[in-house]
């Protein structure tokens, strides 16, 4: 299950899109995601939107955390942090935090974005060493695209196969994410029915998953575009996180009532 959580908070990133009349999301919005190893309850994650200030500026700072749980603790244990502080206006990312142990699995990185010198300062805290390295045109960290898309994308036209590509910096490079829509779908929920948005992400095979179109994910389709469910086909079995908890949504939940 190593790399679980990491798997999960990346896809979170490209889930949301909502028109940009309206923020789709606000202070104190909050998530809990159950994530299932096969038959195995693994481990749950969380995302929450709080207020901070960095360097004298008001920003948004969101916090992703993730554990294993109960018998999948017994085996392989992980707690892994995700942190972005980004603008609450354009949304462009100022710093990144990634934090994680995974099995004995370990990274500690701090990215700070310098816009004007079009640079990441990657900070490896473990390894007690500082790179630059240059970023595309409105790029996003892993956390932070999420919101971006969100608050940025009107998908009220957007048609089966069309597709989203968005400039990401990870680690020490930087990427071109693309997720193509697949149509739209009622998911049945612990909530109840959820009208879906359904989305195809575009992933390196061979790795961690089984081919570049392992992942399957549904957010709702409403001014949320709250993430409702990940599937993935792993190398080595199947993984897939739902939403299992939510508090502070902006919009109201849209639920089918039979």
């Amino acid at each position: 299950m190593k790399r679980i959580l990491t798997i999960i908070f990346l896809l979170a990133c490209f889930v949301g899109q909502a028109q940009k009349k309206e923020a789709a999301f606000e202070t104190g919005e909050w998530f809990k995601f159950r994530i299932h190893y096969g038959i195995i309850n693994a481990s749950y994650a969380t995302l929450e939107v709080k207020d901070d200030y960095l360097n004298g500026k008001s920003v948004y700072h969101v916090v992703g955390n993730g554990k294993t749980t109960g018998f999948a603790s017994i085996f392989f244990k992980v707690n892994d942090n995700y942190e972005s502080y980004f603008d609450k206006e354009t949304g462009k990312p100022y710093k990144f935090i990634r934090n994680i142990d995974e099995g004995g699995h370990t990274k500690n990185v701090e990215i700070d974005f310098n816009y004007k010198k079009k640079k990441a300062l990657v900070n490896n805290k473990k390894h007690n060493t500082k790179t630059e390295y240059d970023i595309e045109k409105n790029v996003q960290d892993m956390v932070s695209a999420f919101y971006y898309l969100r608050n940025n994308y009107d998908v009220s036209n957007i048609k089966v196969g069309e597709e989203v590509v968005l400039n990401m910096f990870f680690d020490k490079e930087n990427f071109k994410f693309k997720l193509k829509f697949l149509g739209r779908e009622t998911m049945k929920t612990k909530f109840g029915k959820v009208p879906c948005l359904k989305f195809r992400p575009y992933v390196q095979a061979g790795r961690v998953f089984k081919e570049s179109e392992s992942l399957t994910l549904w957010v709702s389709d409403d001014e949320n575009r709250v993430p409702i469910r990940i599937k993935a086909k792993l190398m080595v079995g199947s993984l897939k996180a739902d939403l299992d908890a939510f508090k502070g949504l902006k919009h109201p939940f849209k639920i089918i009532v039979d």
